[in-house]
């Protein structure tokens, strides 16, 4: 059994090589969602994420036999980065197998620790099993991203910082995948006070802990796309379920429009890149999926590896879903002035073209007309009908295309 003293522990291990990671009081946050919510940020954490205390306090454990034949992990993002920094910094050699089409950014960040990268595999499951195959040739330790004691027990050293950090708790919300976090979180917070609420959040595109408490133990999933990949796991593991089943008083889900609505209110609001999975937590009180209010409350942003060049798709995305942006298409008169009478009216409804485009070929546009295109910034969803209405009330058939 993991108690207490396990992660105590840990955190001594790990003191001079992980970060104590600031934990925030948000004003916005706490305003919209009816209470005083503390947001504990992970994702200035050493590599960008948790991951690495569970990691390190895996591989600080290793006997020196076992840290002479190194470690071996199977990981697209912020777990091989976890067991290749803790690698560097004990001088063992480490094996990461990624999939092929990892992300370039994630890949080269993972060398840059030092470690060995092997691309195998089409999807994730591909890299699991040949990392298993490679643990076995080579006799190396495989690092198992969440069901392991000493991982569990790693990540649980943010509960013990929490009550360094924040007199009264009333409630931590964390997002959950394989459960290595909120396991340790759990057993960290409750084993010290029993009273403090502990939620798990999960993408509703991927929810296997949902799916593990339905049927009473860990079952395999079909997940749809989740922009939370970071929690995107089909199982959760056997030992974080018994964990979670224990010390967690509730899991909720939160849907995709939650998740980048609240990565861009973090982004605008509080200069803080957070992944989608980190999102999660803050997304369930925000959209009041944890009945709670007047509370002290905690939200784990458990990382900030966003690949660059997402970054740009999921503004847009937020920026969609908030009503802070729409395209339309309408067909017009192929006349001088018509395009002007158009953006006239759009001006005088106080919304800003970004972009337009003017065409006069096309399924939908007969000899003598051209189909516009254009994208409005707008101020929310109310403004868009308005332009909407507006519009059809002036004689234009309006189709909006995002």
């Amino acid at each position: 059994m993991i108690t207490l003293q396990h992660i105590y522990e840990a955190q001594q291990r790990m003191k001079t090589v992980v970060h104590k990671t600031p934990l925030e009081f948000s004003q916005t946050f706490s305003r919209l969602s009816n209470n005083r919510v503390y947001m504990k940020l992970e994702n200035l954490q050493k590599t960008g994420s948790f991951k690495v205390r569970g990691s390190y306090n895996k591989i600080i454990s290793l006997s020196e036999e076992e840290k002479r034949r190194g470690v071996i992990a199977a990981s697209a993002g912020n777990h091989a980065q976890g067991v290749a920094y803790s690698s560097s910094m004990i001088g063992i050699p480490c094996t990461i197998v990624m999939p092929k089409g990892a992300p370039l950014s994630k890949i080269q960040a993972t060398q840059s620790y030092g470690a060995n990268v092997i691309l195998h595999g089409d999807v994730f499951d591909e890299s699991l099993e040949y990392a298993r195959k490679l643990q076995q040739e080579t006799g190396a330790t495989f690092v198992h991203p969440f069901d392991d004691p000493a991982v569990i027990a790693g990540q649980g050293t943010i509960g013990l910082e929490l009550f360094d950090q924040l007199d009264h708790i009333d409630a931590v919300v964390c997002p959950v995948g394989g459960g290595g976090l909120l396991a340790g979180l759990a057993i960290a917070m409750k084993q010290k006070n029993p009273t403090i609420r502990i939620y798990g959040v999960e993408s509703a595109a991927c929810a296997s802990t949902t799916a593990a408490k339905q049927y009473n133990q860990p079952v395999m999933i079909t997940p749809s796309n989740t922009i939370a990949d970071g929690i995107a796991v089909k199982r959760i593991g056997d030992l974080t379920f018994s964990y979670i089943q224990k010390y967690v008083d509730d899991i909720v889900c939160v849907e995709e429009t939650d998740i980048s609505r609240t990565m861009l209110y973090l982004l605008e609001r509080n200069k803080l890149l957070v992944e989608g999975s980190a999102a999660c937590s803050l997304a369930a009180l925000l959209y009041k999926k944890i009945p709670l209010e007047g509370k002290n409350i905690v939200a784990i942003l458990s990382g900030g590896n966003v690949d660059v060049t997402l970054i740009s798709r999921i503004i847009e995305r937020g920026l969609v879903e908030s009503g802070r942006f729409v395209t339309f298409s309408t067909v017009i008169s192929d006349k001088p002035g018509q395009l002007n009478r158009l953006l006239r009216i759009i001006a005088d409804l106080e919304a800003n073209v970004m972009s337009i485009d003017h065409q006069r070929m096309g399924t939908n546009v007969l000899p003598g007309q051209a189909e516009i295109h254009f994208s409005l910034e707008t101020k929310n969803s109310d403004h868009i009908y308005q332009i909407q209405r507006v519009l059809t009330e002036s004689g234009y058939t309006i189709r909006r295309l995002d």
